[in-house]
């Protein structure tokens, strides 16, 4: 194992009706922004849930951010913030609301431009405090300190990471996710599944904390995963889910261990250039690395297919193989495509997703041997 500093702020409150206790985790006397995204929340009753649990504060709100939350939108609230005066957040939504939310907190201390906490790595000297009620059980970013953030007028997407943007609390209610479309919840679970392996599937250091608990998230969340489509309104299900989402990416089973997240860093063309949601990045990446880096990973790969998806039998290039078909089998199971042909795009496109690649100059993977010639390689083979 490696060795590691690790330290989780976060307070979080799990379960029915937690909602109600939000009063007594934000400051009295706050002057809150609540930020959300499209509306949802004002046809499922949580709004009106987080409203009345508000009572006796000031509260502003600021609604329309994206699935994908845009540079654009976020520095319209940091006009808000700064307006107002506001001194306390509520992202209520998922993990885009929650990354927009960050972002603001972020930019309305930031001097100088913005766009370099993204951009340049630009210091996070100071950020506003940030609370979450989270709607959709995927990202894990109500319990990190990390964000994404997309420029749609350079097409640009970009993460960003600070001690300082730990939420305070998150309210996690599985309830609430009752109402969400298939699509959605489909798109969490796999998004779920893939943050577990982004830290578990590179090679062993005999960390085993980290990779049994790595292992029983993701039976859980295909366990799960293949339930809740046909049994939307079962609490357990649910709260299983949100709560094996939260822990892939809490940063509990990155510690001490090496990490990958070449998918993720791959797939951030995909949503900037073609829109593709985040988790439809990831099903056709995915499958990809794990192919062209399999001699890299293959006692990961084997351990995953044996215990995760029973794979026992054959040699052991025929396990590998196994192994992976498996996880894309799972991928199309939840309805997720896994081919970038399916979504329209050619091998003539490929050379635009590579771009930011070569323009920042990134190594990715565990080993940082992926560069953008190694990762249009890995394209070409999910076409």
């Amino acid at each position: 194992m490696n060795n590691f500093e690790f330290c989780n702020p976060v307070k979080v409150v799990f379960g029915k009706g937690t909602i109600a206790r939000l009063s007594a985790l934000i400051p009295a006397n706050s002057k809150v922004l609540m930020v959300y995204g499209g509306g949802s929340i004002k046809k499922n009753g949580v709004y009106t849930q987080v409203i009345d649990a508000l009572k006796g504060f000031s509260v502003y709100e600021f609604s329309g951010i994206e699935a994908n939350p845009h540079y654009e939108t976020c520095m319209k609230a940091v006009n808000l913030v700064r307006t107002e005066n506001i001194d306390f957040l509520l992202a209520v939504g998922g993990g885009s609301v929650i990354d927009a939310t960050k972002f603001i907190a972020s930019a309305s201390y930031y001097e100088g431009e913005p766009w370099d906490i993204l951009a340049k790595g630009g210091v996070i000297k100071q950020a506003l405090p940030l609370g979450v009620v989270l709607t959709l059980s995927a990202t894990g970013s109500e319990m990190n300190e990390r964000a994404v953030i997309s420029r749609i007028e350079t097409r640009e997407k970009l993460n960003f990471a600070s001690p300082l943007i730990f939420p305070k609390f998150a309210v996690l209610d599985p309830e609430v996710t009752y109402s969400l479309p298939p699509r959605q919840v489909a798109n969490g679970v796999v998004d779920s599944f893939i943050h577990v392996i982004e830290q578990y599937l590179t090679y062993p250091v005999n960390a085993k904390v980290q990779d049994y608990f790595a292992e029983g998230l993701m039976e859980t969340i295909v366990e799960e995963g293949r339930k809740v489509l046909q049994n939307p309104d079962d609490y357990d299900i649910r709260a299983n889910l949100m709560w094996a989402a939260t822990n892939a990416l809490n940063c509990w089973i990155g510690q001490g261990v090496p990490q990958d997240w070449s998918s993720h860093r791959m797939g951030y063309a995909l949503t900037a250039q073609f829109g593709l949601d985040h988790a439809q990045t990831l099903a056709v990446i995915l499958p990809g690395v794990m192919t062209y880096m399999c001699k890299e990973k293959q006692a990961k790969i084997l351990r995953m297919g044996e215990v995760v998806f029973g794979v026992t039998e054959g040699t052991t290039e025929e396990r590998v193989r196994k192994s992976i078909q498996a996880c894309e089998d799972f991928f199309l199971y939840m309805g997720l495509k896994t081919r970038l042909s399916e979504y329209g795009i050619k091998e003539s496109d490929l050379d635009l997703l590579v771009e930011p690649m070569k323009r920042m100059g990134w190594k990715l993977g565990e080993h940082g041997n992926i560069d953008y010639e190694v990762a249009r390689k890995i394209l070409a083979m999910r076409l």
